[in-house]
């Protein structure tokens, strides 16, 4: 079959969450076709998953100025943009009318699985960037398809591969065998269902970003609740507590997020939870009981916990890209370009420098990976970074070089410093309280509606 030619073809927009529909809304303002390709049955499948999660940004934050161009003449009204949503608020009032409002140019239940150029494979440079690209897909039924583009944009997210609970990157022994009590997600403790599960339950929680710190919190409300004698956290550290490990706090530009870590905080220091430190998981085993024992590389074993929640992070699915020449850091698997703005090896503070269609190119041409996607594994990402790469990308893509260079972006910062190199090393706290790192946070009480903000997932 000859490929049409380049120029008639679509942009492939890989995944309908937040990045991904904003990157069709300004291919659209832009006078070019998007075709946005979804796995899931709806707009926003990943964020939906996490529909009882709170963000820890506001409306203001996490709605494309684009998007909401788009959305006027629908009479889409805008929430405040003050109110902090939930997933499922995001995903019902905005991503959902964005996508009816861009119509059968976002087709769900389509599952890419590989990307490369027309008639030639990953080896073979003849006439390589004259070539249109090629897509792959099967639809929820089982049909396959291919699909010519002249540029991709791959903003399918990390939420479907999650780090493991091992401490050396890859699952524990014995983790795959137990994943009858192992999750990977902030558990929803307003579903009945899930709530028993943890009820009067020894949990262990694994990580130390925002998703951890939404998981403690949740654990510890339910162990204040009537129903909930017996829940009890523990919570389990690769490095030392220092002044850093509950995040910024105070000193934290989105005071939603500070307020995650004073959470974390609260629910140690009020006996919900108890913290293990310089523990890095290497064997899941079981009791007689069928309960898990955690086993730390150094030897020492946890008495026996219900059920583990490994928060330690995601990672990128390069799987169906293997065709595609790709420059991505050997650490962070994010662009060379991006990944010294975004190293949490040497980032300090979350400043992270504008970038755009450069710092996000590869040796491929025409092939963009974005929004969390493009920064591996590396964490902090935040929507508002996604909407500004994709117009920089967007502006390339259609020949407006100056747009897509005039890259302006000032993200909020953490009030944490060092990097995760530090982090590693047991217990020793690196601030010095000079320039923007912020001391230990203080001890405060949070209501409820505070405590449940977003995961480090979310992108927001």
């Amino acid at each position: 079959m000859n490929a049409p030619a380049t120029a008639e073809l679509p942009v492939v927009v890989i995944g309908a969450g937040p990045i991904g529909l904003a990157a069709a809304t300004h291919l659209v303002a832009q006078g070019i076709e998007p075709l946005v390709l979804e796995a899931g049955p709806q707009a926003g499948a990943a964020v939906r998953e996490w529909a009882h999660v709170r963000l820890f940004s506001t409306w203001g934050e996490v709605v494309d100025p684009a998007a909401e161009k788009l959305l006027a003449p629908t009479g889409w009204t805008r929430p405040h943009p003050a109110a902090y949503p939930s997933g499922g608020d995001w995903a019902n009032h905005y991503l959902q009318p964005l996508a009816d409002a861009l119509g059968d140019k976002v087709r769900t239940g389509t599952t890419v699985t590989g990307v490369s150029r027309s008639g030639r494979d990953r080896i073979v440079d003849a006439d390589r960037e004259t070539q249109p690209f090629v897509v792959h897909v099967t639809r929820a039924d089982g049909r396959e398809e291919r699909i010519f583009a002249r540029a991709v944009i791959d903003a399918s997210g990390t939420w479907a591969t999650p780090t493991p609970a091992g401490g050396s990157g890859l699952p524990a022994l014995g983790e795959r065998t137990a994943t009858d009590r192992i999750t990977y997600r902030v558990p929803d403790l307003n579903d009945p269902a899930v709530r028993a599960r943890y009820t009067g339950k020894r949990t262990a929680v694994i990580g130390s970003g925002a998703s951890a710190f939404t998981a403690l919190a949740y654990l510890a409300d339910l162990a204040r609740a009537d129903d909930g004698a017996g829940t009890k956290g523990v919570w389990i550290l690769r490095r030392g507590i220092s002044g850093s490990t509950f995040g910024g706090g105070e000193a934290d530009q989105l005071p939603a997020r500070g307020a995650l870590g004073l959470a974390a905080k609260t629910a140690v220091d009020d006996g919900y939870a108890e913290a293990v430190t310089g523990f890095r998981t290497d064997t899941v085993e079981r009791d007689t009981d069928g309960r898990l024992v955690l086993v730390a590389e150094d030897g020492r074993r946890l008495d026996p916990v219900d059920e583990v929640v490994a928060l330690t992070g995601f990672r990128p699915d390069l799987s169906f890209l293997s065709e595609i020449r790709l420059g991505l850091d050997e650490r962070l698997e994010a662009p060379i370009g991006l990944a010294p703005l975004i190293d949490p090896n040497q980032h300090s503070c979350g400043t992270v420098y504008p970038h755009g269609h450069r710092e996000l190119s590869h040796p491929e041409q025409g092939i963009y990976l974005v929004g969390m996607k493009s920064y591996g594994r590396a964490p902090t990402f935040l929507a508002m970074t996604g909407y500004e790469q994709v117009r920089s990308v967007v502006a390339a893509i259609a020949g407006d070089i100056d747009s897509a260079d005039r890259v302006e972006l000032t993200l909020p910062e953490t009030g944490v410093c060092g990097g995760a190199g530090l982090f590693d090393t047991p217990a020793t706290d690196q601030e010095d309280n000079s320039g923007c790192c912020a001391p230990a946070p203080a001890l405060v009480q949070l209501s409820t509606a505070t405590t449940h903000q977003a995961p480090t997932h979310g992108g927001c």
